[in-house]
């Protein structure tokens, strides 16, 4: 009876090596510098003035209430377009998609420009927004316009790609047993794709948080009015305090961290690189 002949396979660990490094040190490259960061806020004391600063205190307070704000624009307005985009066919609608994503890709610089030269005093809406007695630019609306524009597309994308994962045949039941076009949105489309739009706020609320270049180019960096937590940032590193500019980014680390963590324990990390991919 013949043998069976057997190949010696290379001990995996082996050819793992050099990839694992590689890994490790690209993982520390990319992980190294927020955690000095944070740390020498916690060493120095500093993370702990920074809370009871009034400065920080206001731009952090403002931060809230103006992610929260364009949160709500955001589901309001972004949701109708996510699900036309996602069960209508249309001339154009490739045309529509590809504006809606561009946000994404355009510099922060260039959003805030472009949202200047239509707002602003000088802009295509300037005369309507003067006759209703409006002024858009540095004002804590425009904070709220630029982090719309820059943080929407996320989560459209997000629930363009969960509404059109639904079976349409669970909708067409439904249909069949009289339910109406809003009462089956809200008991079967919402339901069934609500991990993808929890995915997507998650994203579009921490991009809103972190906004920098359209705010300052459209909103300046007005204290109480305009200045964001990441413009205190620039602001206290422009003005030579780098103890105030390291503890005011480092609260911001952490809230990214716990954005980061809050989509892991709910299960939502697998949905946001599928998003991405989409």
């Amino acid at each position: 009876m013949t043998q069976p002949i057997r190949v010696r396979r290379p001990h995996p660990a082996r050819g793992e090596r050099p990839v694992a490094a590689v890994a490790a040190l690209f993982g520390l490259f990319l992980g190294l510098p927020v955690v000095a960061l944070v740390a020498r806020a916690l060493l120095d004391g500093s993370l702990g003035r920074a809370i009871s600063s009034r400065v920080v205190l206001d731009a952090l307070g403002l931060s809230l209430v103006t992610t929260a704000i364009s949160l709500v624009i955001t589901v309001a307005l972004g949701l109708p377009l996510a699900f036309v985009l996602a069960r209508r066919s249309f001339r154009g609608k490739g045309w529509i998609e590809a504006i809606v994503d561009l946000p994404i890709v355009l510099p922060p610089s260039v959003a805030g420009l472009a949202l200047l030269l239509v707002f602003g005093r000088r802009g295509l809406l300037s005369q309507p927004l003067e006759g209703l007695g409006l002024s858009v630019p540095f004002t804590t609306i425009a904070v709220i316009l630029a982090q719309t524009f820059v943080s929407a597309p996320f989560f459209i994308r997000s629930a363009r790609t969960g509404i059109a994962s639904v079976d349409p045949d669970l909708e067409d039941a439904a249909r069949v047993d009289g339910a109406s076009e809003g009462q089956l949105f809200r008991a079967i489309t919402v339901p069934l794709a609500s991990a993808a739009l929890a995915a997507g706020l998650v994203m579009t609320w921490a991009r809103s948080l972190g906004e920098f270049g359209a705010t300052i180019m459209f909103a300046g960096n007005v204290e109480g009015r305009t200045q964001t937590l990441p413009l205190v940032v620039y602001a206290e590193f422009q003005g030579g305090d780098l103890d105030a500019s390291v503890a005011a980014a480092a609260i911001l680390v952490l809230a990214a961290l716990g954005v980061l963590i809050a989509v892991r324990v709910f299960g939502w990390g697998r949905l946001l690189e599928s998003r991405s991919v989409t």
